[in-house]
């Protein structure tokens, strides 16, 4: 039977509760037990997936085409297991969910009500994601308190007691603050939260408390007191410089023992050794280089979050550290490209609207002429496109249809036909609604041999999806003939899935690729990803030749005459 361990949070969000309990569930992977995690998020939204970056950052996809919550990023990247659909669901699924059958008449004429109704449909979507594994931890988004939050806490409340003795645990996340004008820690935000918890009827058997400091035990003995949890499960999360750091913290302090003891598991001891030789290599890098991401989401670099730790994995796999700088796309527009000269690459990621989209253009044909490596990312690809278009093809209105619904020259415009994950033949059009419009999900397509996209990926490629806009097949030939290289496309629709520049003839570079899908969701630090690590080892040999020319331009100092 399937053990379920609830991971809560209290006082503020952004506490890093998903790291946290992904951090747990990868100590307990690695224990031998197969493990699935959960996210339950409370916004009435059906998903992420109309939401601006700005609000609520990144919306990661998984290979089934759902839009979810960016911590099921985190869960793919500490563990193993691939999450789908069933594992994230919100508030908005649920009451769709209830009303349908409602309409349906499948409650017999009765009242329908948050309980027993609601909570029973959102212990229905836990079960359902949660078969077939020894643990499933269930995170449950919000802070204890939000009125959004009540059903699911109650939800769990109520399946943790029809799963009977030790078939459930729950982990409670808190902030310790430190008050800089009294010079100490303080509890009583913890003591307040647990309260609450515990008047829903829920009492943690392990505290998660974050500081950016090391909490004392005596602070732990205090909290331990006040919120009737045992000291030894008062757990100090302290700030840590990376990530990937929190599975050997909270295993040091024993959360994983507390949490098996409460479900009534026996496990074989933790191997972290693979997360102890990862942070080795990214404390101890051997080279450096600095990637300009050239965007407009970059006041909130949560809607990257993906991506950068993608770029993070490949400086593990070259033994680098790399260092990002966010560029917003629209002073570019305003100020010129010139200061892109000083990367060692340059990334232009994916982004819907208008916005700043002259500006990565103009960064795309920047790092074209300059021969600087560049890779472009859903967007980044089309922006590329169309920069091609417009200054080699001889198509000088090229643009998008998204941008420029009226133009005379559209290289990049709206499918009208699409064959989604299911295999339903969709049709849309420009009223059609946002959430359900966009290609999601994985697609397999065959590479090009003699590519560079051969190189990195083999003969297939199997990427996910999350767009609107395609390449315009009717331009694509032309653009070809001005040299640029289509390395593969989607079997059935025969839409552009990767382009490139050669490497040599008159429009050779050294490094130029666009992808129209998403690499950066399936990067793990476990085994990084080959496009983010070619793209990496580009920018090494970009800087290399670099330092070379300017030794050789470097006049030799000459010795005094004796």
């Amino acid at each position: 039977m399937t053990k379920f361990v609830f991971v809560t949070g209290g006082v503020v969000s952004s506490l890093g509760k998903g790291i946290a309990a992904a951090s747990l569930a990868a100590i307990l992977e690695s224990r031998g037990l197969k493990v699935t995690m959960l996210k339950l998020d409370p916004y009435i939204n059906v998903d992420p997936g109309t939401m601006s970056p700005t609000q609520h950052g990144e919306v990661f996809v998984t290979d089934d085409g759902a839009e979810t919550d960016l911590d099921l990023g985190h869960y793919e990247r500490f563990i193993s297991t691939r999450m789908r659909k069933v594992n994230n669901f919100t508030t908005g699924q649920i009451y769709e969910s209830v009303i349908r059958k409602e309409r349906r008449g499948e409650y017999l004429g009765k009242t329908v009500q948050v309980i027993p109704h609601i909570t029973n449909e959102i212990q229905d979507y836990i079960r359902r994601g949660a078969e077939g594994v020894d643990v499933a931890l269930v995170e449950i988004g919000g802070t204890v308190g939000d009125i959004e939050s009540l059903p699911f806490l109650e939800a769990a409340r109520q399946l943790s007691l029809r799963q009977g003795r030790k078939g459930a645990a729950f982990v409670h996340l808190t902030l310790v603050p430190y008050i800089s004008s009294a010079g100490e820690l303080k509890t009583k935000p913890t003591q307040h939260s647990v309260q609450k918890l515990r008047e829903i009827g829920i009492s943690p058997n392990a505290l998660l408390c974050r500081a950016d400091r090391r909490i004392p035990d005596d602070e732990r003995a205090k909290i331990s007191l006040f919120a009737n949890v045992e000291e030894q499960a008062v757990i100090s999360v302290w700030d840590v410089d990376t990530i990937y750091k929190v599975p050997q913290v909270l295993q040091d302090q024993g959360l994983d023992d507390i949490i098996l003891e409460a479900l009534g598991l026996e496990a074989p001891p933790a191997d972290l050794s693979m997360w102890t030789k990862l942070i080795h290599t990214l404390e101890n890098p051997k080279h450096e280089v600095t990637i300009g991401m050239v965007g407009k989401y970059v006041d909130l670099i949560e809607s990257y979050k993906s991506l950068t730790e993608a770029l993070r994995h490949a400086g593990i796999h070259t033994e680098s550290r790399v260092n990002i700088e966010y560029i917003d796309s629209e002073e570019i527009e305003s100020t010129g490209c010139a200061h892109l000269a000083k990367y060692d690459a340059i990334l232009v990621p994916g982004g819907f609207g208008k916005r700043g989209v002259e500006g990565k253009i103009m960064a795309a044909r920047y790092a074209r002429e300059n021969k600087i490596p560049y890779l472009g990312i859903c967007l980044g690809m089309q922006v590329a496109l169309i920069e091609y278009a417009r200054h080699v093809a001889g198509l000088p209105n090229a643009n998008s249809t998204e941008f420029d619904p009226e133009t005379d020259q559209p290289v990049v415009a709206l499918i009208t036909e699409w064959q989604n994950h299911d295999g339903k033949v969709e049709k849309r059009d420009l009223n059609s609604d946002l959430g359900g419009t966009m290609r999601l999900g994985a697609q397999t397509c065959a590479v090009n041999p003699g590519t560079l996209a051969a190189e990195i990926y083999g003969n297939v490629v199997t990427e996910r999806h999350r767009h609107r806009y395609e390449g315009n097949n009717y331009y694509l030939p032309k653009i070809e003939a001005a040299g640029l290289v289509v390395s593969a496309r989607t079997p059935n629709e025969d839409l552009l899935e990767i382009m490139e520049l050669p490497r040599s003839g008159e429009q050779a570079h050294p490094y130029y690729i666009g992808v129209q899908f998403h690499p950066e969701f399936k990067s793990t630090p476990r085994n990084g990803h080959p496009l983010f690590t070619s793209f990496i080892q580009a920018a090494l040999k970009h800087q290399a030749e670099n330092s070379n020319q300017q030794a050789a331009n470097t006049p030799a100092v000459q010795g005094d005459a004796a």
